[in-house]
């Protein structure tokens, strides 16, 4: 699996596993970046952690990518990441399309079908 690609651009589609693959490496980097706060004792009142704050900032772009990148195997732009501003049913909807719908069969828009490679 090409990484760079998986979180860097916005061209071509991906599957669910290579989406969820994503997702995972995300919420690892996320959570080690937590406890990264807690070992140092960066940790505020609020509980936001400074670590954790800025690796959660940085973490928005390629979450932004795969997004896009999964959209485009369900034939749909990139755009439609903004669904999930829409509160409770964005997040669901966002949910099902992305990670549990099969990508369309064939070609599309956007390029070949990443299970036929």
């Amino acid at each position: 699996m090409d990484w760079m690609y998986l979180f860097t651009s916005t061209e071509g589609r991906i599957g669910r596993l290579s989406y969820w693959m994503g997702v995972v490496a995300i919420a690892v980097i996320t959570l080690v970046s937590i406890f990264v706060d807690v070992f140092l004792g960066t940790i505020s009142d609020q509980g936001y952690g400074l670590v954790s704050s800025i690796v959660s900032l940085i973490m928005i772009f390629p979450s932004i990518m795969l997004y896009a990148k999964r959209w485009h195997d369900r034939d749909k732009s990139g755009w439609w990441t903004l669904i999930i501003l829409v509160p409770v049913i964005g997040s669901l909807w966002m949910l099902i399309e992305c990670g549990f719908l099969k990508g369309t069969d064939g070609p599309n828009r956007f390029g070949p079908d990443p299970l036929s490679a």
